[in-house]
């Protein structure tokens, strides 16, 4: 059996998962996650919630994340609350998300540029506190 690394992996509204994630593809989060995530793409829904370090080439939040978030585009929706650090090339906010954390563009909290591996930035680091 292959599989079609094309479709996202989903994680219902009914899901609670205890644990760190790992996947090359993209995840599609409406449950709740205690630990970190890394994937190449990201997309929290509006019932979705993170609290961990999140590192991916794009993220998407509509929903809540507790701890910081890495990537090269990160776009915040209207609904999203977010708790923590953002390291980013792209940012996108809309009116009414709500960021507490410090902004950091194109740079990790070294000064060095973010880097890939397997088209996901390098490292989780630490969660936010």
């Amino acid at each position: 059996m292959s599989r079609n690394n094309n479709a996202p992996s989903i994680i219902g509204s009914d899901v609670r998962i205890q644990g760190n994630i790992t996947t090359l593809g993209e995840i599609q989060l409406d449950g709740n996650v205690e630990g970190d995530i890394k994937s190449a793409s990201l997309i929290i829904g509006e019932e979705g919630s993170v609290t961990g370090a999140i590192v991916a080439d794009s993220v998407i939040v509509r929903g809540t994340v507790n701890g910081q978030i890495r990537s090269r585009t990160i776009r915040i929706e209207k609904a999203a609350n977010v708790t923590g650090d953002l390291w980013h090339e792209s940012l996108s906010v809309e009116a009414g998300a709500q960021i507490e954390g410090k902004l950091s563009h194109g740079a990790d909290e070294n000064g060095k540029p973010l880097k890939t591996v397997n088209g996901t930035p390098d490292k989780v680091e630490g969660k936010a506190s």
